[in-house]
């Protein structure tokens, strides 16, 4: 099992995200994604978020809001528990070409038009509407995904 984070910086109505264009066998491949990755031992899942963020972008997060819990399972990638954060700011200058893939500034209303995860369109639902914290349970068979359900 898999414990990783993603983190939306926030800014002006748009998102940084990250297109997921440089590693080998990513499973992310070509999708827009925020920033993150997998916990290491003794992080929590704030201390996890504000080192990717260092690492992939170069800046610290401002205002770290930890938004809820994403469960994924897939007959592909087995499961993971992704911990979704939003950030409303940064300290530092952004290094936009990152060794994940190019970061950009995504306007929040063109977001769903990229090639992103069918799950991932519940979730930017759940924090465009400023829900509490959640849960969400994504389950996918390769690409597509299956079933759905939130909690609070």
């Amino acid at each position: 099992m898999l414990n990783t984070t993603l983190c939306y910086i926030e800014q002006n109505g748009s998102y940084l995200m990250i297109h997921r264009i440089k590693k080998k066998n990513d499973m992310n491949k070509d999708k827009w994604i925020g920033v993150g990755g997998k916990l290491e031992a003794g992080e929590s899942p704030h201390d996890c978020a504000r080192r990717e963020v260092l690492e992939e972008c170069g800046v610290y997060p401002k205002d770290l809001k930890y938004r809820g819990v994403v469960t994924f399972v897939s007959n592909e990638f087995g499961t993971e528990y992704m911990h979704l954060f939003t950030a409303s700011g940064y300290d530092g200058e952004i290094n936009y070409d990152c060794n994940e893939g190019k970061l950009e500034w995504v306007e929040k209303s063109k977001v769903r038009e990229l090639p992103i995860w069918e799950g991932d369109k519940i979730f930017f639902d759940l924090l465009d509407k400023g829900s509490p914290f959640f849960s969400l349970k994504l389950i996918y068979e390769g690409d597509r995904l299956v079933f759905h359900t939130v909690e609070y």
